[in-house]
């Protein structure tokens, strides 16, 4: 796996992986103008990818398949530097009816202590908690 990214202009980056481009940018307050997320948000966004393929991947083997589903990550900055997430709070979000909660739980659990590499990295420096909420 490789990933570069390239200075265009002020502090606009384009970051490049596996043949995709990807917008990069920082704060206004910091030469920033808004043309891209800023990296520690990426990683929020990895993280949360992450995790919705290895349970979206276990549920179909369970021969589950929600009406709907998303993840959402969130995490606030400490306020030293490097700032770094003080926690991370991870939603998964499911709709339809009669979803089984104890295998939802279940592929939960496998993707955070068994599968997802990015939970494994991050989880070793910063606390990441997790809930559910159906809908539907």
């Amino acid at each position: 796996m490789k990933s570069s990214v390239t200075l265009k202009e002020q502090m606009q980056f384009t970051g490049e992986l596996e043949g995709f481009d990807i917008p990069l940018d920082s704060d206004p307050a910091f030469g920033g103008t808004g043309n891209g997320p800023k990296p520690k948000g990426l990683a929020l966004t990895a993280l949360a990818g992450c995790t919705a393929m290895d349970v979206i991947s276990i549920l179909r083997k369970m021969k589950i398949e929600p009406e709907q589903f998303s993840v959402t990550a969130e995490s606030e900055l400490t306020e030293e530097h490097p700032k770094i997430f003080k926690e991370i709070h991870l939603t998964y979000h499911f709709g339809g009816a009669g979803l089984p909660v104890d295998k939802l739980e279940k592929a939960i659990k496998l993707s955070q202590e068994r599968y997802c590499g990015i939970s494994a990295m991050l989880g070793k420096v910063v606390p990441i908690r997790w809930e559910i909420k159906l809908e539907g």
